[in-house]
């Protein structure tokens, strides 16, 4: 009678310690994305200039976590905004981070200009060959949706995407994977405009 008795105050004991290390991890986690809200949005939507997380990928937003904690990712931006918020989110914190924003109904910010979305949309689908610039669709998707650490695009605001799309062409960045660098260097001022413009209104 003792051996259950022990037992079943054992299974207690244990279900009680397991429910506390569950309830601190689930307001640590909460206090995680409060703090993100801040610049990025209740929804995630984002609030310019940050981008919008929702729908975005996980793999993508861990990757870039851990490019902010090492000071990779060293625009203007991230320095002044990421580097120290990214500074304590450890692996196992960006990935649960990562994974709720994922889940998150992505929208568009259908704020570019829309007599420039036929020019994006070009750009995006056929690239440019004269200027050896292969087309964005081949590696983000024919709805801009990612892959992977390859990002949705589809959405994102204007003012982001065109200032993330200068920066590398400025030379920021430089330790981000092939071919991106390469390829926003070679952008003119117009055509950065049209592909944000375009990008921004896709669902």
């Amino acid at each position: 009678m003792r051996r259950i008795t022990a037992k079943a105050v054992l299974a207690q004991v244990l279900a009680l310690a397991f429910l506390a290390v569950w309830a601190s991890t689930t307001h640590a986690e909460t206090a995680a994305v409060r703090n993100c809200t801040w610049c990025h949005g209740p929804a995630a939507q984002g609030f310019n200039p940050a981008p919008r997380l929702a729908g975005q990928t996980r793999q993508y937003i861990e990757s870039q976590i851990k490019s902010f904690r090492s000071h990779l990712r060293d625009n203007p931006d991230s320095k002044q905004y990421m580097w120290a918020a990214a500074q304590f989110v450890g692996p196992q914190r960006a990935h649960y981070l990562a994974a709720y924003f994922a889940t998150l109904p992505a929208r568009a910010a259908n704020d570019g200009l829309r007599e420039l979305t036929t020019f994006g949309r070009r750009i995006y689908q056929d690239g440019i060959p004269e200027a050896n610039i292969v087309a964005c669709i081949a590696c983000h998707g024919p709805n801009a949706e990612g892959v992977g650490e390859i990002p949705r695009l589809g959405g994102l605001g204007y003012t982001y995407l065109t200032r993330r799309l200068a920066q590398w062409r400025e030379g920021y960045d430089v330790a981000a994977k092939h071919p991106m660098p390469s390829v926003a260097s070679k952008l003119s001022e117009e055509q950065i405009q049209a592909l944000a413009s375009y990008l921004s209104f896709i669902e």
